[in-house]
Order: C-alpha cells, then structure tokens, then sequence
C-alpha cells in the first residue's frame, strides 16, 4: 500500500509540475480570446503595433516552448480539495515539490525571496510559497487547482483600504481609479481587475484575488454588482491607458468584483490585477488521478 501512495504522490506532482510549467508558455483561452478583440478594435498605428507584437511573442513562446514573459511570478495556487480526495494529506508537499519541479524542467525564473534575510531560495519555493489558499468542498473525491504566477509587474498595483461607511460605493469606485490611474501602467495593461469588498481588508484582499480567476466577461451574480461591473469598466476603458501604457481605446481587459456580507460600521475594498499576459490555469484531478485541463482547451501536458 505504501508503494501505491508513494506512487500516487509522485503522479500527481509530476501532472502539477508540467501544469505549472506550461500555463507560464500558454495564456488560457479566454484571455486569447480578449486580446484579440482588444487588438481588432485598436484604430491607431501604435497601438496596433503593440498589439501585435505581444501575439508575436506568444507565438514564439509556443514555437520555443520558453515563458511568455521573462518574469514567470511568485506561483500561488487555489485550491478546491474534496475532502474525500485521496491525497489529501500529501497536497502540500506535492505543490512544493511540483513547483521545484516546473522551475527546473519550464524552466521558470527564480523569484522566491526570503523576507529579512533578502535571500533568493533558487527554487520558487520558500516560507510559505508557494502560497496555497485552501476551500475544501464537501462530499467530494476530486481536487480543482487554479495556478496563478503573480508577476512583480501585475502585483504591484495591489492595494486596499478600509472606508468610513458613509463613503459608501462612491469611495470604492474612487477608491479603484485612484489605484488604477496611479499605478496601472506599471502592470502591462490591458489589465483585467479584480475587485474585493467586504467588513475587513484581509476579506476584501482574498476576494480581489479571486475575482482574477473568473472567465473574462462573465458578470457578478448580483445585478448591482454586475452594472457596477460595467460601469466601472467602461469608465477605466475611458482613462485611453491603452495597451502597454501607450494609449488606445481599451485600458483593461475586464473587471470583476467579488463581495462578502460586511460589518455596518465598515466597507473595505481591495484591488488586485492581471497584466495583458494573464498566466493563469485550472486543472481537475479526480480521485484515480485522471485529469481535466478546464482553462486551455487544446492543452497537452
């Protein structure tokens, strides 16, 4: 029996591995899809220009079989483990080692730094990273892994704050352009925007964070939330940031918000974003290690 499990975990790391390693080569289909659309609408020669230097380099990744963007990240998954899933016990080890694995074999940049003593672990593994944030679904045998490299570009605008209530939605659209005009162009727009609010900034942190792993266009379940969505969306859009920084018609590729019931006394509000190369995957693994790849249709690991 001991001999199956070992087996079992080196399976799967090797699945994780190869996963990890080729969403930093391949973006998933819905941002493919955005960009194109983002490139068809450019009406002006520089940025058109921009855009299609981007597609030639995704090209080239693919053609090479090299990272799309020399900064592949900090690598965080999220996980949603059925608690009856098998190799439940062992998936921490098994991400750590998949990530050594997929930093060797991608190969992916080094970009694990150990904070105080400022020292480049070599590997992408380091004191909690990578970082996973666990929900266990009752009730299940299979395991859903989203990967997320958070590049030091895209990473950078992350903010958030905690309002006086009376400032209401108001103060968290403000809020969200502030962040955006200030620091956006640092992050290799078009940039998709991931929107967290709730009673407390560790809340609203988590869920602009997640809000990056929604299909692009997809809109919030909530009609307020979806036409906040929009609103905000076309008046970023209207900032003409454009691809790269260098102005155009579109800023972002989309913008999604996430809520949490709040205290009365408090409104937080967080903002996390993806930059144009939004490398970012998700992968079923069922109890008998059988897997669907759910974000790249026509992936192959």
């Amino acid at each position: 029996m001991q001999d199956e499990k070992t087996q079992a975990v080196r399976t799967m790391t090797d699945i994780v591995a190869k996963f990890t390693g080729y969403i930093g080569k391949r973006l998933p289909d819905d941002v493919m899809e955005k960009l194109g659309q983002l490139r068809a609408a450019e009406t002006t020669p520089l940025a058109k220009v921009v855009y299609d230097s981007m597609f030639d380099n995704l090209a080239k990744a693919d053609e090479l079989d090299r990272p799309c963007c020399q900064d592949t990240g900090v690598i965080q998954y999220f996980v949603n483990a059925g608690a009856d899933f098998p190799l439940l016990s062992d998936v921490r080890t098994i991400l750590d080692e998949a990530v050594r694995q997929a930093t060797r074999e991608a190969p992916l940049r080094h970009n694990a730094v150990e904070v105080f003593v400022e020292k480049n672990t070599g590997d992408n593994t380091g004191d909690r990273i990578p970082w996973i944030d666990w929900e266990i679904i009752p009730n299940d045998d299979s395991i859903t892994i989203e990967v997320y490299m958070a590049g030091g570009g895209c990473s950078l605008p992350g903010q958030g704050r905690t309002l006086m209530p009376a400032a209401g939605y108001e103060g968290v659209t403000g809020f969200v352009f502030d962040v955006i005009s200030s620091y956006g162009v640092n992050a290799c727009p078009p940039l998709l925007v991931g929107i967290g609010i709730g009673g407390s900034i560790d809340v609203a942190a988590r869920l602009s964070k997640k809000a990056l792993f929604r299909p692009i266009g997809s809109r919030n379940p909530d009609p307020h939330g979806a036409q906040m969505e929009e609103l905000i969306e076309k008046g970023l859009n209207d900032l003409g940031i454009g691809p790269q920084g260098l102005s155009g018609q579109n800023s972002v590729m989309g913008v999604h918000i996430e809520k949490a019931a709040r205290h009365p006394s408090t409104i937080s509000v967080a903002v996390n974003v993806g930059c144009w190369a939004h490398r970012r995957g998700t992968i079923r693994i069922n109890s008998d290690l059988s897997y669907e790849i759910l974000s790249h249709k026509e992936a192959s690991i």
